[in-house]
């Protein structure tokens, strides 16, 4: 087992890092923002649409832009978070990188936050995303070699939940400190003090420990039980080193995510995971060498690659890097 040392330096810059992802995380799990308001936060050009979900022939609500330019466009599916809803507005650049680009984009509701049966990962939440691409593409001039998925903590459990769900409807996907397994976040949740186990207990209808209903729930929703169907697809899951200490999702959940769409030499092994999750280290001898720009002062600290898909690990916490990950998005290609 490698060792890892801790001088009071690094101590007190950790310390003083986490302060800030304190802050910021609080904002990432809980923000849901009023649109429409006194000041209104959205780009102009972003309208709010009803369109029709085949999961329960309902109308269901999203924040929509497209150019209307005659040139066919790539188009970006942007989920929010756990906490948060259809108008939240740290999805804000996904929009104005969008305009920029000339790229469609649609950010729906998918039944809202994680904390009603409807909702994490059911399938209505599937019809729901699906439904959003066959409305860009029914209104819009969408580029199909160029369809991507992007989301973050409850929208990355949702976008790689829809990466094994849905392979064939995306060009790539990327997805930032993700939960893949409920059960296990569950319990994670319950260890740390956390409000979502609660979340989880109501949406899946009981306690997974004990009710066997509850765990199958849990299984449905989880995108482990689907992603060895990805395998092939462009997949980017990416996390901080310091989640599940400064943040609420230890990053184990996504490595064990990655492992399910790589080849068996290629995967991270049990006792590293834990390794990681515990110190927030890499060990020694597997330490990124070189230097990803896209990540700045968020420096890269491991990664690993099997197939089309690759696993990041990064100097940050519960968070997204807006520009590594559409940039990324951007170089895929059908």
């Amino acid at each position: 087992m490698p060792t890892f040392g801790d001088g009071s330096n690094e101590t007190h810059r950790r310390c003083s890092r986490r302060f800030a992802l304190l802050v910021m995380n609080l904002c990432l799990l809980t923000c849901s923002a009023t649109h429409g308001a006194d000041k209104d936060p959205w780009p102009s050009q972003v309208q709010e649409i009803q369109y029709h979900s085949a999961a329960d022939q309902s109308d269901q609500p999203a924040l929509y832009y497209d150019s209307g330019s005659d040139k066919k466009k790539p188009l970006l599916v942007a989920l929010h978070t756990w906490s948060g809803s259809y108008k939240q507005t740290m999805s804000i650049p996904y929009f104005e990188w969008c305009i920029e680009k000339d790229w469609v984009c649609i950010h729906p509701n998918f039944r809202g936050p994680n904390k009603t049966p409807e909702a994490m990962g059911s399938d209505l939440v599937v019809g729901d995303i699906l439904s959003a691409v066959d409305y860009a593409k029914e209104n819009a001039r969408i580029d199909e070699t160029r369809v991507y998925l992007i989301g973050v903590s409850g929208g990355g459990h949702a976008s790689i939940l829809m990466a094994g769900r849905a392979p064939e409807v995306w060009t790539a996907v990327s997805a930032w400190v993700p939960i893949s397994d409920i059960a296990r976040w569950h319990q994670e949740c319950i260890d740390r003090g956390e409000r979502y186990a609660e979340q989880i207990r109501i949406a899946v209808g009981g306690d997974p420990r004990s009710d066997e209903n509850a765990k199958a729930e849990c299984k449905e929703r989880s995108p482990l039980t689907y992603l060895s169907e990805a395998k092939g697809l462009p997949l980017d899951i990416n996390a901080g080193i310091h989640d599940g200490h400064t943040g609420s999702v230890p990053v184990g959940q996504t490595l064990r995510a990655f492992n399910q769409v790589a080849e068996s030499e290629d995967r991270i092994s049990e006792h590293w995971i834990e390794e990681v999750e515990r110190t927030e280290k890499v060990p020694e001898g597997f330490e990124f060498e070189g230097q990803d720009p896209l990540y700045g002062e968020n420096r890269v600290l491991f990664r690993q690659e099997s197939y089309s898909a690759r696993v990041t690990l990064f100097e940050g916490g519960h968070e997204i890097l807006y520009d590594a990950a559409l940039k990324w998005l951007e170089s895929q290609r059908k």
